[in-house]
């Protein structure tokens, strides 16, 4: 796609949705962490529904330590992989108290030396929690960048080298999510509305394809 049109793109995007959030429910970065950890490989509903409970008993890693992995398995057992989730959340808060004097690192080496953290979720909150221009390439960001022509490619990693290269660095801060929203609401998976598309007229993807 030529630079005039990722600009164009980007510029729609956001003039929509000047300051897009995430959709998943927290009071803090502690909060915002255990969050994205449970969505792994889970929607954001699930995980909204099941962490009030969750934080209520657990609002900062002591209290998560307290509550004992057991305790953290009951609340979250409506997520997919709750049991692997629970010991991840439990041995992360351990390790936010003895290492980090419990606070989230700002940074990628310490966020994914932490258990249950991987590159992905080391991106979404440096950008969510520290306002790093990260670009986290989940599902829906891997098929809308392909189907706009942003990329040809299917290796997140990859797909992620290539947007921050080519996004213009005023809408990097936010790209990740206009790209995941865009994908949760108008380019879905299955069926998307591409009538009501804003940025249809740049976009790759063959209609004929849906």
């Amino acid at each position: 796609m030529k630079k005039n049109n990722i600009i164009a793109l980007f510029d729609i995007l956001m003039k929509v949705n000047p300051h897009p959030k995430s959709e998943l429910t927290y009071k803090n970065n502690f909060q915002l962490l255990v969050a994205v950890v449970l969505s792994a490989q889970a929607t954001d509903i699930s995980v909204n529904k099941a962490t009030p409970a969750l934080f209520a008993a657990a609002p900062n890693p002591e209290a998560m330590v307290i509550l004992g992995e057991d305790g953290i398995r009951e609340l979250i057992r409506t997520i997919g992989l709750f049991n692997n989730k629970a010991k991840s959340v439990y041995a992360l808060s351990q390790m936010l108290i003895e290492k980090h004097n419990s606070q989230v690192p700002d940074n990628r080496a310490g966020l994914e030396a932490l258990p249950g953290v991987g590159h992905k979720t080391a991106s979404v909150i440096l950008n969510v929690a520290f306002n790093q221009p990260t670009l986290a390439v989940d599902t829906h960001v891997l098929r809308v960048s392909n189907r706009l022509g942003l990329v040809k490619e299917k290796n997140p990693k990859k797909i992620e080298a290539k947007l921050v290269k080519i996004i213009p660095p005023p809408y990097l801060q936010h790209a990740h999510h206009w790209l995941i929203l865009h994908g949760r609401y108008v380019c879905t998976a299955r069926s998307p509305k591409c009538d009501d598309c804003l940025i249809t007229q740049y976009c790759g993807f063959d209609q004929k394809l849906k």
